[in-house]
């Protein structure tokens, strides 16, 4: 895929993977016109699809239906350090880490999510540092490939954008591969102690990456 059109699928998927509030569903449509005109393939019938069901759906409806989607409990989270962390000490780290990288490329993600969420990803991905994007979603590649097996299953129109999200990228390596098979099998990592605040850690986390800077 071209690196223009996987910027605009992106950018789409952060959008329409954001909570369906009126704003989302105002941007709806530019969202809609920008799908259309990228070329014949998986990532714009993923994403055509879910805007068409967007737009045909009310926004009470749409805001529970995003509601029973994502949840932590049914490994359908859009934290994507939970794959990788679970609710451990790790992954309060590696929130830290994650802002880190931002500041370091000049990134200012808005303070009402947290640096994980798919939607800050995808956002810097396409509008941010093109190639720390392309470096973070490939790191969490194996938690994605999670996350669209479970949305099919779940039978929901969210799967499509995950599809986009996924033809974006080359295919999982095979250790990918099997990373996400063990995550399927026995879930992200737990442990009692719970979640430090994710600005408190100060050593560095190796999110398999170079240091904060370009890639």
């Amino acid at each position: 895929m071209r690196a223009r059109d996987a910027a605009v699928v992106r950018r789409a998927a952060a959008l329409l993977l954001d909570y369906p509030d009126r704003g989302m569903l105002e941007r709806l449509p530019a969202v809609r016109a920008a799908v259309e005109e990228l070329p014949a393939g998986p990532a714009r019938e993923g994403l055509a699809a879910f805007c068409a069901h967007a737009s045909a759906a009310g926004e009470l409806e749409l805001g529970a239906h995003y509601v029973e989607t994502f949840d932590m409990r049914r490994r359908r989270a859009l934290h994507l350090t939970f794959y990788t962390d679970g609710d451990t000490r790790r992954r309060g780290h590696a929130l830290a880490r994650l802002k880190e990288i931002y500041a370091g490329c000049g990134w200012r993600p808005g303070p009402q999510e947290l640096p994980d969420h798919l939607c800050v990803v995808l956002e810097f991905a396409s509008r941010g540092d093109t190639e720390w994007g392309e470096a973070l979603l490939r790191r969490f590649q194996p938690g994605l490939e999670l996350l669209r097996a479970a949305l099919h299953r779940h039978g929901t129109p969210y799967a499509g954008v995950l599809d986009a999200v996924a033809a974006t990228l080359p295919p999982p390596a095979a250790a990918q591969r099997s990373q996400a098979r063990r995550l399927a099998e026995q879930g992200p990592p737990a442990e009692d102690v719970g979640l430090e605040p994710y600005g408190a850690q100060r050593t560095p986390v190796d999110l398999g990456m170079p240091g904060v800077g370009a890639p």
